[in-house]
């Protein structure tokens, strides 16, 4: 056996085709690279000599293959990317909102980019993906040196990123079949309600950031309490997606008289992330609303929320013991859109008007919100039985 060191690399054909051997085996293994793709081989020799007359035929039929059509040009995820946003950007201009099609952008940028690299797309399996799916979950750690999983919704938000991509290259031809990217273990289908906040807890939450407003910790922080307290109570009353409401300027919002009694509401023009919407507030949206304007001396084009001061209402939530339900469901901003559903459905409102005013759909309410619904169904009805002749 002739004795080679194991870390040995040699390059002939004008460096086209490289050589090396694997620690732990005798045979010389050669590379190359044919249409933007890298090929490997083993030579299965153990002499150099003989193992380079092995790789030169190797490569020359790979060559003879390529120019005969039949290994297709690579194309890199990198390009790939960058023609979906160029295309993206293009064709749904005016029918999706700025920020929803930016999301794609920094979603590729800070985590699909970095991990799928230079590979080209033909190389993207459903084992890689979910690869990319266990290194987003083990990645990061928090303070404690445990693995700071990101939430599924983002997960999931990344791969439809990661499939519009692949399909762009699909539709240029240099994809010749879209790889099953969906996620391999499928839950229990158990579905988990939206963390809101009961009567009780949202009577507690508010009177805690009115507090907080009246008497602030520090002086200098007295207009940012007073901005979160309103803040909470607009979002109770107008159910907005915390996205939605960063971006409502004062423009966007109406003062009328609505309804049978005439009641002050809000009319608001909602930009999601498929257009405008419209959102019919309850009466308690009025007085935040108006308090935010003459606080901040607002112009038409201002924001109404610039800012959400989420480590002020994180601390006061931890203070009311109300950081997670009684299901262990952490509570968000997006909390006080789920509570205004709950109050809704709690108080006999029609289900499809407010899947309408909360721009959603009546499946979703009803899948996420069925906890609430049995307060709607009028038992009498449900429990009728034939009359026994």
């Amino acid at each position: 056996m002739t004795d080679h060191n194991q870390t040995a690399r040699h390059k002939f054909l004008d460096g086209k085709v490289q050589m090396f051997m694997r620690p732990g085996s005798p045979h010389w293994q050669c590379s190359c690279s044919i249409a933007g793709k890298q090929m490997r081989t083993t030579t299965k020799e153990e002499s150099l000599a003989r193992a380079k007359d092995v790789a030169k035929d190797w490569y020359l039929g790979l060559m003879g293959k390529y120019r005969h059509g039949e290994i297709k040009e690579g194309v890199p995820f990198t390009k790939a990317a960058k023609h979906f946003l160029s295309e993206y950007t293009v064709i749904t201009e005016g029918e999706r909102n700025e920020k929803y099609v930016e999301g794609h952008g920094i979603r590729l940028r800070v985590h699909l980019l970095p991990f799928f690299g230079e590979k080209m797309v033909q190389e993207i399996t459903p084992g890689m993906v979910q690869e990319y799916r266990v290194h987003r979950m083990t990645s990061r750690l928090d303070k404690e040196g445990k693995p700071k999983r990101p939430s599924r919704s983002t997960i999931h938000s990344e791969i439809i990123t990661l499939r519009h991509v692949l399909k762009t290259a699909q539709r240029h031809g240099w994809l010749p079949y879209l790889p099953d990217i969906s996620a391999p273990y499928k839950t229990s289908g158990k579905i988990n309600h939206r963390a809101w906040f009961s009567p009780d807890e949202y009577k507690k939450l508010y009177k805690a950031t009115g507090e907080r407003a009246k008497n602030p910790l520090n002086p200098r922080w007295r207009s940012a309490c007073e901005d979160l307290h309103d803040y909470v109570l607009f979002m109770v009353n107008t159910g907005l997606r915390p996205d939605e409401a960063k971006r409502i300027e004062l423009r966007d919002i109406e003062i009328v008289q609505d309804g049978a009694d005439k009641e002050r509401i809000l009319h608001i023009s909602v930009r999601g992330k498929r257009g405008v919407g419209y959102c019919k507030s309850m009466p308690g949206a009025v007085m935040p609303f108006t308090r935010m304007k003459k606080r901040h001396n607002l112009e038409p084009k201002d924001l109404l929320f610039p800012r959400i001061q989420r480590e002020l209402f994180n601390t006061i939530l931890s203070e009311l013991d109300m950081k997670k339900d009684r299901e262990g469901n952490p509570r968000t901003a997006y909390s006080l859109r789920h509570t205004y559903i709950s109050f809704r459905l709690m108080e006999g409102a029609d289900i499809y008007q407010i899947a309408k005013n909360c721009r959603t759909s009546v499946e979703m309410i009803e899948k996420f919100y069925a906890s609430h619904i049995k307060d709607i169904i009028d038992a009498a009805e449900v429990n009728k039985r034939r009359p026994k002749g």
